[in-house]
């Protein structure tokens, strides 16, 4: 009797005390998650302003982390304890640790960012955040499987260099959109996704790496621009977000860019391409319809809104948004 009551005690205690020994494993896990979080984000910022070339201090790091005192006390003491950062005159430096770490980190969430935008249907104003998210848990293995399974690409969808899994970054030349004069034709090879409201706004104008435009006009209010047969116009703060390569007469296109929303009922035509700008699984059901080069296509039926539209593609009947159907490039149009 008294060996079973010792028994019972002895399960009771086990089941109170285990849930606060689960707790105390999670609590430590956390926190050292968190700390790790913290390092990691620390020298992306660094890297990135030493990339820029711009000045940084620690009040500059525990400010952008938006971290408390003694938050970057403790984060401070980490990455010199790590050996992954120096201070010279009040100046932060990545020692060669430290910079091969960050680059490591970047090269993780531009192969995330690229995996979002061509595998996924994750909207283009969450690829960011989401690989910000995914960045802190990937391992040097995983990430290099990734990049395999991604065609090793150079850079992420909004036109920064991924770098390799030895630390290289890619280079291109670049000028900002607001040095460029009127009848300069360009491409876009950078769209700079932070601040996130001026990247939306970017986003909005559906303006994408690889995007050829034309400038039309140049001031103090504005940037006007002709890209894809449409007309933009951006002010100088959003345009200074976006970089360009100008381009030589053999590499620009003489196609003229007709968007298959321009279609009218019972006319046909076609397609050209489809914009780089469609990504993922919305650009695989397009090619899944037959919507590729060289296929003829026809608007067949139209909605009481007119949006959306049905075409003929193969002998099948399709209904595509405008939103889509603007994405879709065709020439040679005539009526059936």
């Amino acid at each position: 009797m008294l060996i079973g009551v010792i028994i019972a005690i002895v399960i009771i205690g086990a089941a109170i005390t285990a849930p606060r020994i689960g707790l105390r494993a999670m609590l430590i896990k956390r926190r050292t998650t968190n700390a790790k979080v913290r390092v990691e984000d620390a020298l992306k910022h660094i890297h990135d302003c030493e990339y820029h070339k711009r000045h940084i201090t620690w009040n500059d790091v525990v400010r952008t982390l938006g971290l408390s005192v003694s938050e970057g006390l403790d984060l401070s003491s980490t990455l010199r304890s790590m050996n992954l950062v120096t201070s010279e005159a009040g100046e932060l430096r990545l020692t060669d640790e430290g910079r091969m770490y960050a680059l490591r980190v970047i090269r993780v969430h531009r192969l995330w960012e690229r995996y979002l935008a061509d595998e996924t249907s994750v909207a283009e104003k969450d690829w960011h955040t989401e690989a910000e998210k995914r960045e802190h848990r990937l391992s040097t293995k995983d990430a290099d499987a990734l990049a395999a399974q991604l065609g090793n690409p150079q850079f992420d969808p909004h036109g920064d260099p991924i770098p390799t899994a030895n630390g290289e970054i890619p280079e291109q030349d670049a000028l900002s959109l607001v040095a460029l004069h009127p009848g300069d034709i360009a491409a876009i090879v950078h769209l700079e996704d932070e601040p996130a409201e001026i990247y939306a706004q970017l986003a909005a104008q559906r303006l994408y790496p690889g995007m050829q435009i034309q400038v039309v006009e140049v001031s103090d209010q504005r940037i006007r621009f002709e890209a894809e047969g449409e007309e933009c116009v951006l002010a100088p703060l959003f345009a200074e977000n976006v970089s360009v390569r100008l381009l030589s007469d053999a590499e620009r296109a003489t196609e003229p860019f007709i968007p298959l929303s321009s279609l009218k009922m019972g006319e046909e035509a076609t397609v050209v391409a489809i914009s780089r700008a469609c990504r993922g699984q919305q650009r695989r059901r397009l090619m899944d319809f037959g919507v590729v080069p060289g296929t003829r296509i026809r608007a067949s039926l139209q909605s009481l809104t007119g949006d959306p539209m049905a075409y003929e593609i193969r002998s099948a009947t399709v209904a595509l948004r405008k939103q889509h159907a603007d994405q879709v490039f065709i020439r040679d149009i005539h009526m059936t």
